[in-house]
This record gives C-alpha cells, structure tokens and sequence, in this order.
C-alpha cells in the first residue's frame, strides 16, 4: 500500500464502506418497494377506471366511495373473522404447543421439526390439501373430515366448512392455523429457553407454586415474544390470498379485500379501484407494523 492511497484510506469515513455494500440493496428497495407503493397511491387518487386513460386526480374519492360497495363492506368483514380466528387460534396453539415442549418430553428435536414442517410448504399447497378436507359434501357423499365423522358415528360435527354463509371466514382460519402454529411455536419456546432458571427457583423458594410461577415470572417475559407474533399473524392474515384462491376459489362467500383487488384490476379492468383496495391493504398492514416498530425502537434504545 503505497502513502498516498493509505493517505485516502485515513481521510475516508468510517461509514463509507459499510454504506457503498448496501447501497445496491437500498437502491433496489427504493425502487421496488416505495416506488411501487407511490404508483399504487398515485393510481389510486386517480379515476383511471379503464387500462387506456391515464386519469385526472380526484384526491380521496375512490378511498369513499368504495365504501358503498356491498362487496367491500362484506370483504372486510369476512377478513376480519378471519384475522380473529387465525391470530387467536394461532397465538393459542403455539403457546401451549410451547408449553409442552419446555417441559421437557423426550424426543423434543423429533416434535419440533413434525410441528414446524407445515411453515415449509405454500399456502397454495396446503390450500389444496385443506379444500379435499373441508369439502362440504355431507352423509354417504361426504368425503375428507365429514367422512371421518361419519365413520367416527359424529354426523352431527359434519359441516359445510367454508361454504357456511354465516362462519365459512372462521373455517377458512383453519388450515392457517395449522401452517403458522409451528412458527408461534418456536418463538414461545425461544421466549420460554430465554427465562433465566434462577428467577423460577427464586419464586418456588417464596412459595410460589408452579401456575404462579407462570403467572408472575414466565409470562411477563413471554409479553415481547407474544406482541412480535401477533404483529406477524395480523400482517400476514390481513393480506391472504394464495390460500383462499387454492381452497374455495374466487367466491364472493369467502371474498377478502385481496380478491376483491385480483378481480377488480384483473376482471373488472379497474385499475384505479384495485389501487384503492390495495392502499387499505397497507393502511391495515401499517397499523400493525409501525406501532410495534416504534415501540421496538424506543425499547432497544432504553437498553
């Protein structure tokens, strides 16, 4: 190394280097992401309703009017059962999945990969599966779960699962469940391995028995873990789509405001109404996300 370029290497901050090795990555998420989310909204404050106009702004009213749509109206509510049921049945399952594990069962390493498996196939994948098990055939032309509760003599949990006008939303929940449970799982039993051990003999030593030592000592901890995966469950609920399409299809009995978005710029060729639907997608995502990214932010800086 010659003088003058170890003169250059002393002048050149610190930064520098670090900054040029991500910059390709900052360039491409610039573009891809939030330059993408700028057309989407831009698109949006537009009433370019056909794929040949370019469109004259028209501010926020797409973001109203959409709202006297019926489909809408019936889409978010169907998300919403489905954000409910998915995120409970998920949160539930996983924690005491967790539960089972931290106490220490043999074959532990076998339980965790049988459990987190799911995780590793599509939702499209497991779409398939699931629309062969909730099929909604009943008595002798029942197939998949209705045929094992027949065979089981339990007619009466036979059920027309997603084709149900009034709770199909919640069993559309269930193969996701399924899927994500695994992943809760994991984060649950790091949030368990992470309570130190001393803290619990210290609460058996005040007399604690074993459920307020969970009450008290395990499950204050498990709060970060627990907000972190309902952060993950909200965000990925909110926008389903591949696993709804795979099980039932495009049907307005199990619509969400993601098909609703397919069908509007795809079908309808309505690009400013597709826009639309997708800006509420990631107005809802954010409200998950940024709460919980300020809240990270200011704890680790409490640190």
């Amino acid at each position: 190394m010659t003088a003058k370029t170890a003169s250059v290497r002393a002048r050149m901050p610190r930064w520098l280097p670090g900054l040029l090795l991500v910059s390709p990555s900052i360039v491409a998420i610039a573009v891809f992401v939030y330059g993408m989310l700028g057309w989407n909204f831009k698109v949006a404050l537009s009433d370019q309703h056909d794929e040949v106009s370019e469109g004259s702004f028209v501010g926020l009213e797409n973001f109203i009017n959409i709202w006297q749509e019926t489909r809408w109206i019936l889409s978010v509510q169907h998300a919403i059962v489905f954000t409910v049921v998915f995120v409970g049945g998920a949160l539930v399952l996983g924690w005491f999945l967790a539960f089972l594990m931290e106490k220490g069962i043999k074959g532990e390493g076998g339980f965790r990969a049988i459990y987190l498996f799911p995780m590793a196939i599509s939702f499209i994948a497991t779409g398939v599966v699931w629309r062969w098990l909730m099929n909604s055939a009943t008595g002798e032309r029942a197939v998949g779960l209705n045929a094992l509760f027949r065979f089981l003599g339990l007619d009466f949990l036979q059920w027309q699962w997603f084709r149900d006008p009034d709770w199909g939303m919640a069993a559309m929940a269930i193969p996701a469940i399924w899927q994500m449970s695994g992943y809760v799982m994991a984060l649950f039993l790091a949030g368990f391995r992470g309570v130190p051990e001393e803290l619990r003999e210290a609460a058996r030593v005040d007399g604690c028995n074993e459920w307020q030592v969970y009450r008290w000592v395990i499950l204050p901890h498990l709060r970060p873990v627990t907000l972190a995966a309902l952060i993950i469950l909200g965000h990925i609920s909110l926008k389903v789509f591949d696993l709804i399409v795979s099980v039932s299809g495009k049907q307005i009995i199990t619509d969400v405001p993601a098909i609703f978005m397919w069908t509007a710029v795809y079908d309808a060729h309505d690009p400013a109404k597709g826009a639309t639907i997708a800006g509420y997608i990631v107005l809802s995502v954010a409200i998950f996300v940024v709460p919980y990214l300020i809240w990270n932010a200011r704890r680790e800086k409490r640190k």
